[in-house]
C-alpha cells in the first residue's frame, strides 16, 4: 500500500487468537486512528510464529522488534511509544531467562536460533488471506516454472533428487510416490493433501494452513502436473475451521487469478481443488481409510496391495501427501534438489516440524535440520524442563511412537535414528515429561486413545488394544499382577503382527518402550501397590513432614473429605485410609510439608 511505512503483525494462529489477539488488532487500529497513523501502519494478521508458549505474539516492521504475552491493554503503549515515538516498549519484550536481559529481535532468542524454516518460512511473515502478499515472496513462481520449462517426468526427478520423504508418519520417498501415480495406466487420477493431523499435541499441518494456503495450494497444482491429474482433493477434519476458512478463502483467489482452472499459465494444464471435511477420525490419517471417507464410506483402511498409486479414489490412481510434504515443494522447485538435499541427514533430508509440548519452558511450533538432537530441541530450543525439574522421558511419534530416555537424547532426529532406539518420527507431535510423570499412566493414556480410536475392521486392533487397556487399568488402580505384565508383552506383538493398518500395528508401542525403560515403575504398581509419581490417585497416598508442619491448619480446611487430623499449632496427620490423593492439601500448604507420594 502507497504511503505504509511500517507493519504491526499480530499471530493470528488458532492459539493466539483463543488468547485474545483479535481484540488486540481491534484496539491497535483503533489506536492508530486516534493519532491518524491509520494510512501510514498496518496491522497485519499472520500465522503462527511458532512461540506459542510467549503468544499473543506481536512484531513490528521493518524495526524487527517482538512483543510477547501481549494483551488488548498493551495497544495504546505499542501505538504511542514505539510507532508515535520510536520507543520499543521494554516490558513486552522477550526475558531471557539466562542472562535475565530483554531482547528485541527474534533471532537473538534461543528458541529461534536453531531453527530453519522451510515448510513454515511464510508462517509469521505474510497475511493468510492475502493472495499478493503470497507472490510478494516469490508465490507461484514455481508452478509457473514447472508448466512453462519442465516435463512431469523432470518434475519428479527434481523432488527424488531432492530426497524429500512424506512427513505424515511413514517417511516414504515422495517423489517415488509421485513417478507411480504417474506411470500407473489411466486418463483419470487424483491428487490429495491429508491434512487429518490427529496425533494428540499436534498442530503442524493445522498450523500451516492458516498461515501459508496458498504453499499447499501450489504445491499441489504442482504435485498434479508432475503425476498426470487433473483433480485435486484437501481432506481435512472439521475441528480446523480457521484452517478451513483461510483455505478456501485461498482457493477462491487462485481461481480468480487463473492459478486454478483451466490452462493455467497458457500450458494446457488444468487443475482445480475442492475440500472434503473430515470427522475427526485418527484412523483416517492412514491414506486407504482417507480415501474411503473422501468417499462417502465409514474410513476403514483396506488391505494394499493395490497401493492408492494405482487405484485410490474411485478406483483410479491416486497421489496421498500430507501438508508438511506440499509445503516442502515450492522451495525445492525454486532453489533446487542440491539445497534441499544438502540439508539434514544422509537417509533424511532437509527439515521437519515438530509441536513441542508437556513439560517444557518453551512449547511450540519448531522446524530444524534433520539430525538435530533431541537435547538441543529440547534444551536449547524449548528451554528445559518447567520448574527446573528433571527430565524423564519424551514421546515422539504420539500413541504411534515411544518414550525415549536422558540416555538417548543426544541421538539425531531423523527416520531410522529414531526407529532404531524404539520410536518414530511419526508426524512430529514431541511430548516432553518431568520426573514426576508416571509413565504407567502415558502408556494407558496412549492405549486408552489409540483403542478408542480403532475402526473395528479388524479383531487384533478392537480386541487386542482394549485387552491391552484393561490391564493397564487395572494396574494404575492397584488390581495389577505380575501375570499382567506377561499378558502385555504377550499381546504387543500378537497386535503388531496381525492388524490391518498402521494404527494397529503401532498401537502397543507405548507401552513396549515405557515396560523397556521403566519396567520398575510397573513393578512398583502391580508388587508394591505404590505410583511414585502420584499420579495414579488408588496408590497415591499424602503425609505430612512433621519436621515442616507448624499446625497452620491450612490443610485441614481445605481437604474436601476431612481426612486431616490436628489442632492450631500442634502437628497435622492425614489419615491414609479416608485420603482420596486429590492434592489440594498439597496445594494449600505454604510450607511445602505436604509430601506428595
Amino acid at each position: 500500500m502507497d504511503g505504509v511505512r511500517s507493519h504491526i503483525m499480530v499471530c493470528g494462529g488458532t492459539g493466539c487468537i483463543s488468547a485474545g489477539a483479535e481484540d488486540i488488532i481491534d484496539a491497535l487500529k483503533a489506536e492508530l486512528d486516534k493519532v491518524e497513523y491509520d494510512q501510514e501502519v498496518n496491522v497485519i494478521r499472520t500465522g503462527c510464529f511458532g512461540f506459542c508458549g510467549q503468544g499473543p505474539v506481536v512484531k513490528i516492521h521493518p524495526d524487527n522488534v517482538f512483543y510477547v504475552k501481549v494483551k488488548k491493554e498493551d495497544a495504546a503503549e505499542i501505538v504511542n511509544e514505539h510507532i508515535v515515538k520510536g520507543r520499543p516498549v521494554s516490558r513486552l519484550l522477550y526475558t531471557d531467562p539466562e542472562s535475565n536481559k530483554k531482547l528485541d529481535k527474534h533471532h537473538q532468542m534461543s528458541f529461534y536460533q536453531k531453527q530453519y524454516r522451510i515448510a513454515l518460512r511464510n508462517c509469521g511473515l505474510i497475511n493468510p488471506d492475502d493472495v499478493y502478499e503470497y507472490i510478494a515472496f516469490r508465490g507461484y513462481e514455481a508452478l509457473a516454472t514447472v508448466l512453462q520449462e519442465q516435463t512431469p517426468l523432470q518434475v519428479i526427478e527434481v523432488i527424488k533428487k531432492a530426497g524429500l520423504r512424506g512427513r505424515g508418519g511413514g517417511g516414504f520417498p515422495t517423489g517415488l510416490k509421485w513417478e507411480l501415480t504417474l506411470k500407473s495406466p489411466g486418463a483419470e487420477k487424483y491428487i490429495i493433501c491429508n491434512a487429518d493431523e490427529g496425533d494428540p499435541g499436534a498442530f503442524m499441518d493445522r498450523s500451516i494452513l492458516e498461515g501459508d494456503p496458498h504453499s499447499v495450494i501450489e504445491a499441489m497444482a504442482i504435485g498434479a502436473y508432475a503425476t498426470g491429474s487433473n483433480k485435486g482433493i484437501v481432506y481435512i477434519r472439521a475441528e480446523y475451521p480457521l484452517a478451513i476458512k483461510r483455505l478456501q478463502t485461498a482457493i477462491g483467489q487462485a481461481r480468480e487469478l487463473g492459478f486454478l482452472g483451466k490452462d493455467i499459465f497458457n500450458s494446457g494444464f488444468c487443475f482445480d481443488i475442492e475440500v472434503k471435511l473430515g470427522a475427526g477420525a485418527f484412523v483416517c490419517g492412514e491414506e486407504t481409510a482417507l480415501i474411503q471417507s473422501v468417499e462417502g464410506s465409514r474410513g476403514e483402511p483396506v488391505r494394499k496391495p493395490p497401493f492408492p498409486s494405482e487405484s485410490g479414489y474411485l478406483g483410479k490412481p491416486t497421489t496421498v501427501n500430507n501438508v508438511e510434504t506440499f509445503a516442502n515443494i515450492p522451495p525445492i522447485i525454486l532453489k533446487g534438489a542440491d539445497w534441499f538435499s544438502g540439508i539434514g541427514t544422509e537417509n533424511s533430508k532437509g527439515t521437519k516440524v515438530f509441536a513441542l509440548a508437556g513439560n517444557v519452558k518453551n512449547v511450540g511450533l519448531v522446524e530444524v535440520p534433520m539430525g538435530t538432537t533431541l537435547r538441543e530441541i529440547i534444551f536449547d530450543i524449548g528451554g528445559g524442563i518447567v520448574g527446573n525439574k528433571g527430565f524423564k522421558a519424551v514421546q515422539t511419534g504420539g500413541p504411534s511412537g515411544g518414550v525415549i530416555t536422558s540416555a538417548d537424547l543426544d541421538t539425531p532426529i531423523d527416520y531410522e535414528s529414531l526407529k532404531n532406539i524404539g520410536s518414530m518420527m511419526g508426524s512430529g507431535g514431541m511430548i516432553v515429561m518431568d520426573d514426576e510423570t508416571c509413565m504407567v499412566n502415558i502408556a494407558k493414556f496412549y492405549l486408552g486413545f489409540t483403542q478408542d480410536e480403532s475402526c473395528g475392521k479388524c479383531t487384533p486392533c478392537r480386541i487386542g488394544t482394549k485387552r491391552m487397556y484393561e490391564i493397564l487399568d487395572n494396574i494404575t488402580k492397584g488390581k495389577g499382577t505380575e501375570e499382567d505384565l506377561a499378558h502385555l508383552e504377550e499381546l504387543a506383538p500378537m497386535i503388531k503382527d496381525a492388524a490391518l493398518c498402521g494404527l494397529g500395528q503401532t498401537a502397543p508401542n507405548p507401552v513396549l518402550s515405557t515396560l523397556e525403560y521403566f519396567r520398575n515403575e510397573y513393578e512398583d504398581h502391580v508388587l508394591h501397590k505404590y505410583c511414585t509419581a502420584g499420579e495414579c490417585k488408588a496408590l497415591a497416598k499424602y503425609s505430612i513432614d512433621p519436621e515442616k508442619c507448624i499446625g497452620c491448619t491450612l490443610c485441614a480446611k481445605a481437604c474436601p473429605v476431612h481426612c486431616i487430623q490436628g489442632a492450631v499449632k500442634q502437628i497435622h496427620v492425614i489419615d491414609p485410609a479416608k485420603c482420596i490423593s486429590c492434592g489440594v492439601c498439597a496445594r494449600a500448604c505454604k510450607f511445602d510439608a505436604v509430601i506428595k507420594p
